[in-house]
């Protein structure tokens, strides 16, 4: 960082978890429902109305808490948050405090060498959302609305140790994080429906300090990108204040994503402002050993596990495992094909990687609607036993993607077959020889890069068909010998 400061930050993240129903009622967890139709008195708050958590938000916390190497506790409490605002009717918000379902975890870095330290997860209910333009768009000039659907949604809040030091590395985490949330099956984890959430805790400091700069906190940040450019737009105002000679302030700033400039909303808030104290209508959340166990032994392969394991048993380079596992559906994919042929793992990488990651971007399809990995794997096979070329396997990849057929039956309908035949590759050779005298001067006089565009004509000629190994040996000869036919 320039001015001899460096940054110091901390990512707050709110995450919904992938439940049926609403953290202390039945109400369904549904995204895009009408205004205020996924509501009951309990959500609403309504006076004597009582909460019963709701088991599976519990284990699915209890697993992303797993899944991060955190200390799950074994008994932990609600708590109520006190503040007036208009989405949340209770007057309250349902969290916990002092003794949170988890403490501590570490979360890898996927594009960094670094891993980031936790500082706690708990569960708590989220609350509604305002509104403040008309339903389909149009102004409300001095009104909101608010729907209270989100009301109660179960949520885990994630809160980092101040590790990161770069725009770039918040991104990161963010973006690692929320593999992990589509791995474990915790979140759908889709920030453009909040259900991925992240406030950023920035502050700068000289260079060599072991003091903690003063923070700012940029609240409801809702997309990779803006996380890191509203970072980035803090770390300069914050080094401009300094250099200038004025003072940091502990506030809550809001980002604005098309002018890429944060704003004041308040002043920081501090726990006390909250008046937390023990829920008093939930008993303490109390989870046994072998409730733990079960969470425990049901995880998945983990990415960053995933990624060392695939680099070691198959030879792939790092950067290569990671788009691999960049998606569980994805490695699964990969893995079912490569052991389809085992003696080419790196053939098969290649082929998901590029034909089949592009088919899946152009399609916009999910990898369940993509070719089944053994004919994938079928396809690899016919170009490593030399049976079809490498550009006729792309003919005989779009056939069997659209009318479902044996790679193998689609290589003989369409008359797409290696020829090896040595006196039919000559006769090409001979044509092309003909046809390009001056490229075949310069090649015999040095030019050996002219060499590619000679064989690429007779590949031409072949229909992509001719085996380009044996094409390359046999023009060879020809060329070096002492007379052209």
């Amino acid at each position: 960082m320039s001015h001899g400061y460096e940054a110091v930050i901390g990512l707050e993240v709110h995450v919904q978890l992938l439940t049926e129903t609403k953290l202390f009622c039945r109400c369904p967890n549904r995204f895009g429902a009408p205004p205020n139709t996924l509501v009951c008195p309990v959500c609403l708050g309504y006076p004597g109305t009582l909460p019963v958590i709701n088991r599976q938000a519990v284990d699915l916390a209890a697993r992303l808490a797993l899944a991060l190497g955190c200390d799950l506790r074994p008994r932990s409490v609600f708590a109520r948050k006190n503040y007036f605002y208009p989405d949340l009717p209770k007057g309250y918000q349902i969290s916990q405090f002092d003794r949170p379902l988890a403490d501590g975890g570490l979360l890898p870095l996927t594009q960094h060498e670094k891993s980031v330290r936790l500082e706690r997860l708990h569960l708590e209910e989220d609350a509604g959302k305002l509104l403040h333009e008309a339903p389909g768009g149009g102004a409300l000039p001095g009104q909101s609305l608010v729907d209270f659907n989100r009301c109660g949604v179960p949520l885990v809040e994630i809160v980092s140790r101040p590790d990161l030091a770069s725009a770039a590395e918040a991104a990161d985490y963010l973006q690692t994080l929320h593999q992990l949330l589509l791995y474990t099956g915790t979140s759908d984890a889709n920030m453009e429906e909040g259900s991925l959430r992240c406030d950023a805790n920035v502050s700068v400091r000289r260079h060599g300090e072991t003091r903690l700069g003063t923070k700012a906190e940029v609240k409801n940040l809702n997309s990779f990108r803006n996380v890191a450019r509203a970072i980035e737009h803090e770390i300069g105002r914050h080094v401009q204040l300094l250099e200038s000679g004025d003072r940091v302030v502990q506030e809550t700033r809001s980002f604005n994503a098309d002018t890429g400039v944060t704003r004041l909303l308040r002043s920081k808030e501090e726990a006390h402002d909250y008046r937390y104290f023990p829920e008093p209508d939930l008993p303490p959340l109390v989870l046994s050993a072998e409730r733990i166990e079960a969470v425990r032994s049901a995880l998945p392969e983990l990415p960053w596990e995933r990624r060392k394991r695939m680099t070691a048993r198959y030879g792939l380079a790092p950067a290569d495992a990671g788009v691999l596992t960049s998606s569980r559906e994805l490695a699964d994919y990969f893995e079912a094909a490569a052991s389809e042929l085992p003696g080419n793992p790196k053939g098969i990488a290649n082929w998901v990687m590029g034909e089949v990651l592009r088919e899946v971007k152009e399609r916009r399809i999910g990898m369940e609607e993509v070719i089944p990995p053994p004919r994938l794997a079928a396809i690899v096979g016919l170009v490593d036993a030399g049976r079809i070329s490498n550009s006729a396997a792309k003919e005989v990849f779009a056939a069997v993607w659209q009318s479902g057929e044996e790679p193998a039956a689609a290589v003989e309908r369409l008359g797409l077959g290696q020829v090896s035949d040595t006196s039919q590759i000559e006769r090409w050779i001979d044509e092309v020889i003909e046809a390009h005298p001056a490229q075949v001067g310069q090649v015999r006089s040095g030019k050996v890069q002219v060499m590619g565009f000679l064989v690429g004509q007779v590949m031409k000629r072949s229909g992509g068909r001719a085996d380009p190994k044996l094409v390359q040996q046999l023009l060879r000869q020809a060329l070096e010998s002492e007379t052209v036919p």
